[in-house]
């Protein structure tokens, strides 16, 4: 692996063993996370967004094979890591925060503890050096009255200051990477934004690689340098943010794009017709052909490949291929698109 990426994945292929056969989860993913920077993957339940980054931390179900591929990380495949190399890794280089913080707490343990084992277990420090540490995490993380705080139980605090404790914890170590696994879905919008403030201030705070694993496009509009969209265990469209919120190519991320909510428009909330495909037998061209209205004869024949649309934007769908029909989106993202343009033009004046 060469600089400037923190990490690499290439070519991952990542399976689970079912009762009706191989369901196949991740199916040669492509990932770079440059040095300092945050990345987004986006995609509905079952993409392979969550699958992808449990194979990066080496915690996935039994059952699951990784069928091909390699994740580099300091020149080591982890692909190939054994549990005592992610023992280094795990939590210490690579932090995680997940989904619900409730279910990442010990509920019989008090908070204090909870973050200043970190420092006890893996740096030796005196229990009055760790809880000193431990309340200098608290207060960075914005925890109101630390001291007293310190001593008291996850069920004491509301969702949103037990995912500020979460980032604490996760944070204890210094690590190069931070994966946030959906952190917000679990709360009310207005606690949302300020764990995303939080999140993009400790980033650039602390110069760490995020990466942000979201079914939701509209939360990482203001965070992420580059998003992934994931469908059916592929990267379908990749580029800047700024290329996928105001150029997308691929009409599954116009049907993303498509059903966020938008205050202004006077149109009904639009959804994504039909269901995902079955992966233990994924459909022989184009996953999201059975749901995409602008399907060709060829989406049902034959896999599109990743197009080119500039040095950083790429899309793999046949509307891009030269011999393909003029195609554009639909009028409801146009609109939605020009007034997010516009918001855009008045935020930078």
């Amino acid at each position: 692996m060469q600089e400037p990426y923190v990490l690499q994945v290439k070519d991952l292929h990542v399976s689970f063993k079912g009762q009706s056969g191989m369901v196949r989860a991740v199916r040669g993913v492509d990932i770079n996370l440059p040095k300092g920077k945050t990345i987004a993957i986006v995609g509905e339940s079952g993409s392979g967004k969550s699958v992808t980054v449990k194979a990066i931390m080496g915690i996935l179900a039994r059952n699951a094979v990784i069928d091909q591929g390699e994740i580099w990380y300091e020149g080591k495949d982890l692909v190939k890591a054994t549990e005592e190399d992610f023992y280094q890794i795990r939590g210490k280089k690579i932090g995680l925060i997940f989904q619900d913080p409730l279910s990442s707490l010990n509920p019989l343990m008090k908070i204090g503890k909870q973050i200043s084992e970190v420092f006890t277990v893996n740096y030796s420090m005196s229990k009055e050096e760790a809880k000193e540490k431990s309340l200098e995490l608290m207060r960075a993380v914005g925890i109101p009255k630390a001291e007293e705080r310190y001593n008291q139980y996850p069920f004491q605090f509301s969702g949103g200051m037990r995912q500020r404790i979460v980032i604490a914890i996760a944070l204890a170590n210094n690590p190069d990477i931070l994966i946030c696994d959906e952190p917000t879905t679990a709360l009310d919008v207005t606690v949302q934004a300020k764990i995303l403030d939080l999140i993009k201030q400790i980033k650039e705070e602390r110069g760490i690689s995020v990466i942000f694993i979201t079914h939701d496009l509209g939360v990482v509009a203001n965070m992420a340098d580059e998003v992934y969209v994931m469908y059916a265990g592929k990267v379908v469209e990749r580029g800047t943010c700024e290329e996928i919120f105001l150029d997308p190519r691929h009409p599954y991320t116009w049907a993303l794009l498509s059903s966020m909510p938008d205050l202004e428009s006077k149109d009904r909330l639009l959804s994504i017709p039909g269901t995902p495909p079955n992966m233990v037998s994924p459909p022989k061209g184009d996953a999201f052909a059975a749901r995409n209205r602008y399907a060709m004869q060829i989406d049902l024949e034959e896999e599109p490949p990743m197009f080119q649309v500039s040095d950083t934007h790429y899309a793999a769908t046949w509307l891009l291929h030269p011999k393909a029909p003029a195609c554009e989106m639909p009028k409801f993202l146009q609109d939605k698109i020009r007034r997010m343009r516009e918001e855009a033009q008045r935020y930078a004046r």
